[in-house]
C-alpha cells in the first residue's frame, strides 16, 4: 500500500505530464473455457503497439478475493487505502453533480422506484424512467422540509438524484432504506451507532413528508435512499503530489471520486473521441488527467461479451487522438472487473498497460489482454501503487534517503 506521507515528501514538480485512461469494469472472462475474455477478443491494434512498447502488470483494487464498488476502487488507483479512506455512494454522487458536502453534512444517492397498490417494491428503479420525466419529480421533492434541517436535492441522471443534509449534530452512520428485493416494503433509514439516531429519525421524517408529493406517479411514486456519507476530507493531488489535476468523465459518480482528490472536471461529450478532443485542448493546463470510459462496465453488467468488445475496439480507433497529446505517461487500466459471463463486478486482477518511452523497461508482450497481463513485467501489485509508479516514470519523485 502506498504510504501518502511518503509520497508528500518525495514528490517533485516538473514538466511531465500523466494521463490515467481507465476502462471501467475492464476485465472479463471468456464466456467458454478456453475462449478469449473481451480484451482479448477485440481487435486492438492501438493497445497491442502500446503493450509491445510498454509494459504490462495487473491490478488488485483492494484485496484479493474482494469484489469493489467503483468508488472505492477509484479512490485505490488515485493512491489512497480504501480501507482508510472511504467515500459513500452519496457523497460521491452529490459531488459529481456540483452538491458540495461538508464533513458535517450527511448525502445519500436516491432512486426513484415503483410501489404497489399494498406499498411493497414492483420495481426498484421506477422502470427507469427517463431525465425528461424525473427533473421535475426532483423538483417536487425539493419543495419538502424537516424541522432544525436544510435539505438540497438535485438530479443526477435518468432514476437517480442526490440529496445533502445539513444541521447540527448529524451523522451518516445509516442503513440503506433500498431493500434489495422486489415484493417487500421500503426500509427505514435505521442508524447504526447511537449517534446517528437523530439523523436517521430527520431522514425518516423527510422521507414520510415526501411520500404524498409522489402519489399521483404511476412508476416513479417512491423512492430509495442510499449510500449515505460524508466528506471523507481526503488530502488532495495538488497538496500530496504538486499535482494539478483534471477529470473527464461523463458520469456525475466519477466526477464525483475525482473532486474529493481535487481534481477539477472537465466538460466533454460522451464518446472517446470527444473526451480525448477535451484532452487535447487541457493538455498544456494539467500535469495529470484522469480520464474515464463508462460503456465497458455497462456491457458487462448487461452480460453482452460483443457489446463490451464493441466499446473496447472504438476506444482503440480513437487512441490515436490521445496520442496527440504526446503524455510522457500513459497507463490503460480499470478500477475493477465486470465480466459480461458473470453480469456484475468481480475480485478477478485487472489489465493494466504502462507506457513511458523515455523510462519504461519493456517485457515480452506483444499484445494487451488478460494472460498477457498476468505475465506481464510489472506483475501483480496493489491498485494503490499504481500513482507512485506513474510519479516515478513521469520523473516526479526524488531519491528516498542520502
Amino acid at each position: 500500500m502506498a504510504d501518502l506521507e511518503l509520497m508528500h515528501a518525495l514528490s517533485q514538480p516538473n514538466d511531465t505530464k500523466m494521463v490515467l485512461l481507465v476502462l471501467d469494469g475492464l476485465g472479463g472472462l471468456p464466456m467458454q473455457p478456453g475462449g478469449p475474455t473481451e480484451l482479448e477478443a477485440a481487435r486492438t491494434p492501438q493497445l497491442d503497439r502500446l503493450a509491445a512498447e510498454g509494459v504490462l502488470g495487473q491490478i488488485i483494487p483492494i484485496l484479493r478475493g474482494i469484489t469493489p464498488g467503483s468508488g472505492p476502487a477509484h479512490l485505490a488507483l488515485f493512491g489512497y487505502d480504501p480501507l482508510v479512506h472511504q467515500a459513500g455512494r452519496g457523497v460521491l454522487e452529490a459531488n459529481g453533480v456540483g452538491l458540495l458536502v461538508g464533513a458535517a453534512d450527511v448525502a445519500a444517492r436516491g432512486n426513484f422506484c415503483t410501489l404497489d397498490a399494498t406499498g411493497r417494491v414492483s420495481d426498484r428503479r421506477a422502470g427507469r424512467i427517463s431525465s425528461k420525466i424525473a427533473v421535475p419529480l426532483v423538483e417536487r421533492l425539493s419543495a419538502v422540509n424537516v424541522p432544525s434541517a436544510e435539505i438540497e436535492i438535485r438530479h443526477v441522471k435518468e432514476y437517480r438524484f442526490a440529496m445533502v443534509m445539513r444541521g447540527a449534530g448529524l451523522h451518516a452512520d445509516i442503513a440503506d432504506t433500498d431493500p434489495q428485493q422486489t415484493g417487500v416494503p421500503l426500509l427505514a433509514a435505521v442508524a447504526h451507532s447511537d449517534g446517528a439516531q437523530h439523523t436517521a429519525a430527520l431522514f425518516n421524517q423527510w422521507i414520510e413528508a415526501a411520500r404524498p408529493v409522489l402519489s399521483d406517479q404511476a412508476a416513479a411514486n417512491m423512492f430509495t435512499l442510499r449510500g449515505f456519507s460524508s466528506d471523507p476530507q481526503l488530502p488532495s493531488f495538488e497538496q500530496l503530489y504538486s499535482l494539478n489535476a483534471a477529470c473527464i468523465a461523463t458520469y456525475p459518480m466519477y466526477l464525483g471520486v475525482a473532486r474529493l482528490a481535487g481534481m477539477q472536471p472537465l466538460l466533454s461529450g460522451d464518446t472517446p473521441e470527444k473526451q480525448f478532443t477535451t484532452l487535447r485542448a487541457a493538455r498544456a493546463d494539467y500535469d495529470f488527467v484522469f480520464v474515464h470510459i463508462k460503456s465497458t462496465d455497462s456491457r458487462g453488467e448487461d452480460g453482452d461479451f460483443d457489446g463490451k468488445v464493441a466499446v473496447i475496439e472504438a476506444l482503440d480507433r480513437a487512441l490515436p487522438q490521445l496520442l496527440e497529446c504526446r503524455p510522457d505517461v500513459l497507463v490503460v487500466t480499470g478500477d475493477h472487473s465486470t465480466p459480461a459471463r458473470m453480469r456484475a463486478h468481480s475480485w478477478h486482477p485487472v489489465p493494466l498497460l504502462l507506457w513511458a518511452p523515455e523510462t519504461v523497461r519493456p517485457d515480452a508482450a506483444a499484445a494487451f489482454g488478460e494472460d498477457t497481463c498476468a505475465s506481464g513485467g510489472l506483475g501483480t501489485f496493489a491498485a494503490t501503487d499504481l500513482l507512485a509508479l506513474m510519479l516515478a516514470h513521469a520523473g516526479r519523485l526524488c531519491k528516498y534517503g542520502p
